[in-house]
Order: structure tokens, then sequence, then C-alpha cells
């Protein structure tokens, strides 16, 4: 399989009958807004098409889409370390969270019908050792908030969340954020990987130990 090149497409969660859906696809490692569209079916075929062409992909879904599960009940709802005042439980986070459920799983379920067999990871070494073996799709997290919202573009708020998204998660995996790993995580709390957890419901290959593994978390920040 050739892994030279990877395909981001971020998708900003949110109600698809409002108009409040947007996605949009960058290339690697040039970085180039290559497709972009209000409709989950186009992302799902926007990755599909790019693992079927032998690329490796990953999909960022700007939801929180790991949880932390303690120990002890008392801290059951607390938030990530890392999210500041902005925890995956409170209000905004917990409706982005029950949204992306169902949107991951519709577009997860969408490759997984085009591509039989297909494996994916929420793990970078994973999808880095593809080449030998790994899984080509990256699922990851995406958080584009406060500062780091862009400027709206004539395509409106959601499509410019979502084209941030992928540019954040691009540089990240390049290296060229100068930010090494994730900006997030549920430890020392346990992790339930939602991301995992849609990709074996949809039928895609899944280690399971990963089930129980922090997934990568990407912060968008201001430009320049």
């Amino acid at each position: 399989m050739k892994l030279s090149a990877a395909c981001v497409v971020a998708v900003d969660v949110g109600s698809v009958r409002t108009g409040s859906f947007a996605w949009a696809a960058v290339d690697m490692p040039g970085h180039t807004l290559t497709a972009h569209g209000d409709d989950p079916a186009g992302a799902a075929g926007a990755l599909s098409a790019a693992l079927a062409d032998g690329a490796r992909a990953v999909l960022a879904l700007e939801a929180p889409m790991s949880v932390p599960v303690p120990g002890d009940w008392k801290l059951l709802g607390k938030g990530r370390t890392g999210e500041g005042n902005r925890a995956w439980s409170a209000s905004a986070g917990a409706g982005a969270l029950a949204t992306g459920l169902a949107q991951g799983a519709w577009l997860l379920a969408e490759v997984a019908r085009a591509l039989p067999g297909l494996a994916a990871t929420t793990q970078v070494p994973r999808w880095r050792g593809a080449a030998d073996g790994g899984a080509p799709l990256l699922l990851v997290e995406a958080f584009v908030s406060g500062e780091g919202k862009p400027v709206p573009t004539a395509l409106g708020p959601h499509a410019a969340d979502a084209e941030a998204a992928a540019r954040a998660v691009a540089a990240r995996l390049a290296g060229e954020d100068g930010t090494d790993g994730t900006d997030m995580t549920c430890a020392p709390q346990r992790a339930f990987s939602l991301l995992a957890a849609q990709a074996r419901w949809a039928g895609l290959a899944v280690a399971g130990d990963e089930l129980a593994l922090d997934v990568l978390v990407v912060r968008a920040r201001p430009a320049g």
C-alpha cells in the first residue's frame, strides 16, 4: 500500500437539519484545502476515496471523544486534564458528545461499508506503521474554541471551524505546531474511548485495548 500521502477530514459536529454540520479535508504534507461540504455523505466519501487510493487518512471529530471513568464515584463528570473551564460534561460539551456519537458512528459505518476489512486506530504510532501492517485510518478529537476560532469564511462559521480543525490536526501530525502529543488527557483516570467504541460498532478492525486508551486531542490555536 502506498503511504506517502495522507488526507485529514475534520468534522464540525452539529445539527444536519439546521445546517450546523460541516466538514473540510486538507492534504498532507501540503496542507491544501482539497474539499469541503455540509453533508455527512461527502465527508465519508472523502475518507473512503483517499483510503481506496492508497493514502492514509485521518478523521477528526470536533466533540469530546474520550471520557474519564474514575475509580472514585465522587469524581464522575470531572473535566479532563487540559480542558480548563470547558469540561466535556458541561452543557456544550455534553451536547456535542451526544451528537458526535451518532454522526461519527454513521460516518465510520459508511467507510466500513465502502472498504470491508479496513483497520482503524486511535493511536498515532499504529497509524504511522500502516505500511508494516498497522491501521491506515486514524481517529482523533479536535477542539476549536475561544481564541482558536477562525474568522468565518464565505462558506460560513461551521466550515471555517472544520477547516481550522483539519489544519491543526495536520500540523500536529507533521510536527509543525511546536506541540508534542495531546492537548487533553483522561489520565490519571481510566479513559473510555468513544472513538474506538464507534469504530468497533461500525465494523472496522480496532485493537481491543484501544477502548481504554487516551485519544489524540488537538486544540486549534490562534493564527499568526
